[in-house]
């Protein structure tokens, strides 16, 4: 199973559990392929794009958090150095910054960073 898919089965299952706080939940299309031509990467990056940026966020502040960052991978995926630096730097700002690997490892750490028991979404 693809990143993809793992990330869009992560998203299927926030928009079904019925978990006001999940609202706030949003990928952020930093990766992938950028097409044939330079001048689009240029561009994004112009924009503001960045190297490493986590794939998903929830701004929802939870005890000594500011919000929840993931960065999601497959069985076997190594994190970038880029990956690394930011995930470090999120948590030095006070948000809990993790490394997941698979959607449903994804899915068990927001539903402990909401703390939200089993019985529930």
């Amino acid at each position: 199973m693809s990143e993809h898919l793992h990330q869009a089965a992560l998203f299927s299952w926030a928009d079904a559990a019925g978990i006001p706080e999940l609202r706030m939940l949003f990928a952020v299309p930093n990766g992938g392929w950028r097409g044939p031509h330079p001048a689009t990467a240029r561009r994004l990056k112009d924009e503001g794009v960045r190297p490493g940026v986590p794939d998903i966020y929830l701004d929802v502040p939870r005890g000594e958090w500011h919000g929840l960052r993931i960065e999601l991978k497959i069985k076997g995926g190594r994190l970038s150095p880029a990956q690394v630096k930011w995930l470090e730097k999120y948590s030095e700002y006070g948000y809990r910054a993790v490394c997941c690997y698979g959607w449903e490892q994804a899915k068990d750490e927001i539903r402990s960073y909401l703390r939200i028991g089993e019985d529930i979404g």
